[in-house]
């Protein structure tokens, strides 16, 4: 009993939160893996029928899941890397002390903290076809009838909502970048690219590799833009992994195949998230 008691202390205080964990995540997470097993019946009374792993042979078969797929691999590769560098371009411009920089940091942050539904519905109408868009551009673009134009609205707006996230993540890890090591580089006659590659950039080396995780990790759960805006339309040629899981599990009422896409989605998201924490931390010790 003594030598439980160091433990008991901590216990008590990891406790009640393991339980909320275990309560709404793992155990939604187990019966989600179950559930994919199965051709899964929510009516009352239904018998269930044991599948093993056909829904998981199907997924793999799904032409319609591939192309989804694809279209949140789009928007990944096409909204991560700009919230990332311009996230990192305004950081580095609002470190600089000045009476506006509250200010700036505000306006930069006020999307991330806007509703999706309401920015996405406003994208709609951005990218409408008698839109501001076309009217800013003088063109006459039917913006959301086909795949790649309706991808471009809504990465758009993955973008616009995003700076604001990375950008103070990383106005906190420039706080960190040692002063004297700056300094020194600026002695030894280190240009400001020089001292940004040198000393700033290793220097925040980790807090990119968070952020990059992060967004990714966000990037293949996009949903409610592509919901908002375009519902999968035209004819579900922009549907992401998500908005197809959605439809099928909800309205097609096929839980089985619908918790199946799920279990793969996270597997994918976890392969990636430690592909991506293994190169960071390869880059940081190189």
């Amino acid at each position: 009993m003594h030598s439980l008691r160091p433990w008991l202390t901590p216990a008590l205080f990891v406790a009640p939160g393991f339980l909320v964990y275990t309560a709404f995540i793992l155990y939604p997470m187990l019966q989600a893996v179950i559930i994919s097993l199965y051709d899964w019946k929510i009516v009352a009374g239904a018998t269930s029928t044991f599948l093993g792993l056909a829904n998981y042979v199907r997924a793999f078969n799904d032409a319609h899941l591939w192309l989804s797929l694809s279209n949140s691999a789009i928007y990944m590769l096409f909204t991560v890397p700009p919230q990332i560098a311009l996230g990192l371009g305004i950081a580095l411009l609002l470190q600089h002390k000045s009476p506006a920089q509250p200010l700036f940091r505000v306006l930069y942050y006020l999307p991330v903290v806007t509703s999706w539904v309401v920015v996405s519905l406003l994208f709609k109408y951005l990218f409408a076809d008698r839109g501001l868009i076309n009217f800013l551009l003088g063109l006459q673009v039917s913006w959301l009838s086909e795949r790649g134009t309706a991808l471009v609205a809504i990465c758009a707006l993955g973008v616009w909502k995003g700076i604001g996230w990375s950008m103070m993540i990383f106005i906190a890890a420039l706080q960190g970048v040692p002063g004297s090591l700056i300094e020194a580089a600026k002695i030894d006659g280190a240009g400001p690219w020089q001292r940004f590659v040198s000393v700033t950039l290793p220097a925040i080396w980790p807090t990119m590799g968070f952020i990059s995780i992060m967004l990714v990790i966000g990037g293949l759960n996009v949903f409610t833009s592509v919901q908002a805006i375009t519902d999968g339309a035209p004819g579900g040629s922009t549907d992401v992994v998500l908005t197809h899981m959605y439809r099928t599990t909800f309205a097609f009422l096929d839980f089985g195949y619908g918790s199946a896409i799920a279990v793969l989605l996270t597997v994918l998201v976890f392969a990636l998230s430690a592909f991506q924490l293994r190169f960071f931390r390869n880059g940081a010790t190189s």
